[in-house]
């Protein structure tokens, strides 16, 4: 718990949860509209991204890790299959399901997706904050990563 104790004017828990809220919701869309046309839902391109950053992985541990149905995520691995970005082969200790795992063309996708909404997200940061603004929004960013590691 932060020691510093609450002054008079400071803005509440809720307030700030009610802004921040708004706000990243606001952010994710902007983001969501500066990516190349990579033909990706959200959906899919969460899935990607799980299998980039972890590792090849079964449907039914992918469905747990993406809170969705197993039957809604072989659709979605079904439509990254058809597009070439993620290819399914045996598991080797239960022939009855299969490993997915990301291809050459899923990484290149997913990067050059990545790269777009960062170079948005440098280019607004450079046209819009000083040195200062941008310290502090380091600062906010540290803080958020606190927030959300402690829910992990």
């Amino acid at each position: 718990m932060h020691e510093e104790s609450e002054r008079p004017g400071d803005p509440t828990a809720e307030q700030v949860a009610a802004d921040l809220t708004a706000v990243v919701r606001r952010l994710m869309r902007r983001l969501r509209t500066t990516s190349p046309d990579s033909g990706l839902t959200p959906s899919q391109h969460s899935v990607l991204a799980r299998l980039v950053g972890e590792g090849p992985s079964t449907t039914a541990a992918l469905a747990r890790a993406e809170y969705v149905r197993p039957q809604s995520l072989r659709l979605t691995l079904g439509a990254l299959e058809g597009q070439g970005m993620v290819e399914r082969t045996p598991d080797p200790g239960d022939g009855r399901q299969s490993v997915v795992s990301v291809t050459e063309t899923g990484r290149r996708t997913l990067a050059a997706v990545r790269a777009a909404k960062q170079g948005w997200l440098s280019e607004a940061i450079a046209g819009e904050l000083d040195g200062a603004e941008r310290r502090t929004l380091a600062e906010a960013a540290a803080l958020l990563e606190r927030l959300v590691a402690r829910g992990e």
